[in-house]
């Protein structure tokens, strides 16, 4: 039987699902993509409804296949990726989401992981998982649901209950229920597995008290997993591909030797440095992680998250309505010589990495009488550059060499003024491939290696292609000036909230 012309990407995000069609070039074929619901019950939780996440997922699935009138036969495979760290907890019969999920912003939890590290946590935990206690990952939003849904405890004990990322979600309702797995990268971002053993830590479902019966199987990121039930697309199409977000985009990037680096502008900045087979454990504030890989090896990463990246720009637009379009920021943003002074601290939920401090809040510092529309919105976009250079400082501490390169990706890598301004602050070449979909173009890569789409990497690295290079062309003098005022800056979120937390 002939295979398949394409390679179907499910790129479920924190905003919007979006489904891809990919053929063996690489290039985009059919995209489709909706937004979906936020829900903030309370300040510094984030909601979204699990059932939003399918329904939308589905529906640019089926969109995007209608588009070049492919049915299930024309796709090789299924390739998925997904928003990190989002808790959704079902019921194992019915399917049904016993909540809303726990998003990986939500900060609820914050004062858990407080406990945790006060209890001499924080040593055990980065050595068993790489990460940094914090409320961002999955454990403490599970102990949440099962703390605070009526009979969810009882429920989870009896084994009734199925808990996953998104990733699992979105492969229980592709197969109709046949199968409840992770990837090792989602597994890896939960808080609850060892990342040297691979395996789930028994020592940590202790402590959250979390039955093993309600975890998903792990697999690795690129194997056949199984087959979409016929109901779902119309056949039964290979599912052969998962990995979170970041680590797809690391792969996407052909990142796949030790000491490549690529950051994607997504909600949030995230930063990934392939470490090969060795699990770096960081001294700056980063966190140790699983990346995604094929035929069957496992390598690690470095990881800075920056909480909030394109989800400033899209707070300009829809919270400030300063901008009408994302893109209209660039606009603006060059309309004016530098921003005035003006810094802005985008700290909305709190701080990632390096500071990793939940009760941060977004801070502007640095307001004249002068300061005009056009500086605000390009203190804003500058934001994500100087973000990324405390990640890159930390990273290059950790690695013991200095970042030459930078590949770059996601909605706001667009922003020709963003990334410009990141070569000159971070001092390194930027490169932005033609297809900035590289989360999408990960997973793509994962499922067709899977089942002989792509026959390996090197076949792979022929796809990937540059679009546009950034280079350095601000002095040396001019850049520490502008980093100093951004460590004042970020001094002053940390004061705040230092304050607020003394004041209980």
């Amino acid at each position: 039987m002939e295979q398949g012309k394409y390679i179907l990407a499910l790129d479920q995000g924190t905003t919007s699902s979006r489904s891809i069609l990919f053929d063996r070039t690489g290039r985009i074929v059919s995209l489709a993509q909706r937004e979906f619901a936020q829900y903030y019950p309370q300040p510094g939780w984030v909601e979204h409804n699990p059932r939003e996440i399918w329904s939308s997922q589905l529906a640019v699935a089926i969109e995007a296949m209608a588009n070049v009138g492919a049915r299930a036969t024309d796709v090789a495979a299924i390739g998925i990726t997904n928003q990190r760290e989002t808790t959704i907890v079902w019921d194992r019969a019915t399917g049904e989401p016993i909540g809303n999920a726990i998003v990986w912003q939500c900060r609820r939890t914050a004062d858990r992981i407080e406990a945790l590290k006060q209890a001499g946590w924080t040593d055990r935990i980065r050595e068993k998982t790489g990460l940094v206690p914090d409320a961002y990952f999955s454990a403490t939003k599970l102990e949440w649901l099962l703390d605070h849904v009526e009979g969810a405890r009882e429920r989870a004990a009896r084994g009734e209950l199925a808990f996953g990322t998104v990733d699992s979600w979105l492969i229980w309702n592709l197969t109709g229920g046949k199968r409840h797995i992770t990837d090792v990268t989602n597994a890896a971002r939960t808080m609850l597995f060892d990342v040297h053993r691979c395996v789930w830590d028994e020592e940590l479902l202790a402590e959250f008290h979390i039955p093993e019966s309600i975890l998903p199987e792990v697999v690795s990121s690129s194997e056949l997993y199984g087959c979409t039930d016929a109901s779902v697309l119309g056949g039964e199409i290979p599912i052969a591909g998962a990995a979170g977000d970041q680590q797809a985009a690391l792969f996407g990037q052909c990142c796949f030797e030790r000491g490549q680096v690529k950051n994607t502008y997504g909600t949030g900045g995230f930063l990934l440095m392939n470490t090969g087979d060795e699990a770096v454990t960081s001294q700056h504030g980063l966190i140790t992680t699983i990346a995604a890989s094929a035929g069957g090896k496992r390598q690690y990463a470095l990881e800075g998250s920056v909480f909030v990246a394109g989800a400033a720009i899209q707070w300009l637009r829809d919270e400030m309505r300063e901008v009408k379009s994302a893109a209209q920021s660039e606009e603006y943003a060059d309309e004016v010589f530098d921003s005035a002074g003006v810094y802005l601290v985008p700290a909305f939920t709190g701080l990632g990495a390096p500071y990793w401090n939940p009760y941060a809040r977004g801070t502007l510092v640095g307001l004249t009488r002068g300061c005009r529309k056009e500086h605000f919105i390009r203190a804003t976009l500058e934001s994500l550059a100087y973000q990324s250079a405390d990640v890159i400082r930390a990273m290059a501490e950790d690695a013991g060499t200095a970042l030459t390169e930078l590949r770059v990706d996601g909605g706001a890598s667009a922003n020709n003024h963003l990334l410009q301004f990141t070569s000159d602050i971070v001092d390194a070449t930027v490169y932005r491939p033609k297809c900035i979909e590289t989360t999408a173009l990960g997973a793509a890569y994962l499922a067709g290696l899977a089942v002989g789409y792509w026959k390996d990497l090197e076949d792979v690295r022929t796809s990937w292609q540059l679009g546009r290079t950034f280079t350095p062309r601000m002095a040396a003098e001019e850049r520490e000036s502008l980093l100093f005022g951004w460590r004042r800056a970020v001094h002053t979120a940390l004061a705040y909230a230092e304050y607020q937390e003394q004041r209980g």
